[in-house]
């Protein structure tokens, strides 16, 4: 999927004139007041320290991208379509400077995460979403989010799975937290899955090329998902 990817952004810095030299890139983890703000629930993975905020910069615009390997970058857009994505690091340096680029491109608009308490706020319109477009499935979802975690279990039946080792097995709002073996037998027994967009930067986002419906959530596979299609939710994200 990532050729996929990368020749899908080189055909857009091409056909916009950007593979000049003097194109530069600059990325930098937030910490997760600049990423989230000060929300009332602290369960966040960004405010417990498991997660960190990417934020890519081009010509003004922003980009951001989840990821768990983080640092400083600046190189050149050239540089960056030419990268080994090997790791998480560089695949959130890529992704977050896509999502910048398509940004200042007009191409997007949700390149910025939520704050304070938008992220309850936002798990309730998800329900709605699924709702008024699925009625009442069963949803596998793939990242532990806990407002939407928390919303979804009051609806409909819930099975989620996390690579967080501090969250599988435990059970949150009444509903058990699995490892990724799982996640498999969940999307066999879903009718809906809902995945975090994070799986274009932890590289398994190609296990949910699947027939049944993919909701992919969050700011970080905005980018991604216009290119490709996927079926994206980001209720808040600026």
């Amino acid at each position: 999927m990532y050729d996929i990817i990368k020749k899908e952004f080189v055909k857009l810095i091409n056909e916009n004139g950007l593979q000049g030299e003097k194109v530069i890139i600059r990325a930098t983890p937030l910490s997760p007041q600049q990423a989230i703000g000060n929300p009332e629930d602290r369960d966040y993975p960004l405010v417990i320290g498991v997660e960190r905020l990417m934020q890519a910069e081009f010509r003004g615009s922003l980009g951001q991208a989840f990821t768990d390997m983080y640092g400083d970058f600046s190189g050149r857009l050239s540089d960056i379509v030419a990268m080994d994505l090997r790791n998480n690091f560089r695949r959130a340096i890529f992704i977050s400077s896509l999502n910048a680029v398509m940004r200042h491109l007009g191409l997007i608009t949700k390149t910025i995460h939520c704050k304070n308490n938008q992220p309850r706020e936002c798990s309730h319109e998800l329900v709605g979403y699924i709702e008024r477009n699925y009625g009442h499935p069963r949803v596998a979802m793939v990242g532990f989010q806990p407002r939407m975690v928390e919303a979804l279990s009051e609806r409909f039946e819930l099975r989620v799975t996390d690579m967080d080792r501090d969250n599988i097995g435990k059970e949150k709002f009444g509903v058990k937290i699995y490892d990724p073996s799982q996640t498999e037998g969940h999307l066999n027994w879903c009718d809906i899955a809902l995945v975090t967009g994070t799986t274009v930067v932890n590289d398994t986002i190609d296990q949910f090329s699947i027939s049944k419906p993919a909701i992919f959530y969050g700011i970080t596979i905005s980018g991604v998902a216009k290119l490709l299609g996927l079926n994206h939710f980001c209720y808040f994200g600026s």
